[in-house]
């Protein structure tokens, strides 16, 4: 009986495999220290431009940079261009079968260059709700306003009013802003 309550010792041999809880911490927080290093350098782009210096809302892949430089080419010469998301994706699709374009008669774009603006601009504008009427103008978008939630439009809304809070709006920059709208609430 004294045998079966006795405690089993160990040979002094086996004593290397005891748990060591410092040694097992040790071990977990070199393991995820390395993974976290290598998550951060999978990561990485190399020569990924800086957020500062992105000058669209969005950054575009390599997919839709012609359409955007073919929108940018054919829109940005007359007025300033509009990051798609501004307006519905509805409105794009109007805008470019339709060679009146408020007021003015266009030329209008004919495939391919028009397919790869289509693809840009639906690609990057919103989708439309079925209750919403397709906006045509800053001052009616939806999107429009939930960016801009305390901004007072001029009267009447121009294009150029873009300037006076986006002063790198004529190079499609809309990241930076103005002094005055840096610091505002």
């Amino acid at each position: 009986m004294s045998n079966l309550l006795k405690r089993r010792t160990r040979p002094k041999g086996d004593r290397k495999f005891k748990r060591q809880p410092l040694g097992l911490l040790l071990v977990v927080l070199a393991w995820s220290l390395a993974m976290g290093w290598l998550l951060a350098q999978a990561s990485n782009v190399q020569g990924a431009t800086p957020n500062t210096e992105i000058g669209t809302v969005d950054v575009v892949p390599a997919q839709y940079t012609l359409g955007q430089d073919l929108y940018l080419e054919n829109c940005s010469t007359c007025h300033i261009a509009l990051p798609p998301a501004v307006l519905p994706s509805q409105t794009w699709k109007n805008l470019l079968e339709d060679s009146q374009h408020y007021g003015a008669q266009l030329q209008p774009l004919i495939d391919p260059p028009r397919v790869l603006v289509w693809r840009y601009l639906q690609t990057f504008s919103r989708p439309q709700r079925k209750d919403e009427e397709t906006a045509y103008r800053v001052n009616n978008s939806r999107y429009f306003k939930a960016l801009h939630p305390k901004v007072k439009l001029p009267r009447p809304v121009q294009i150029n009013s873009c300037v006076s809070c986006h002063p790198s709006a004529g190079d499609y920059n809309f990241r930076r802003l103005s002094p005055e709208m840096e610091n505002s609430p």
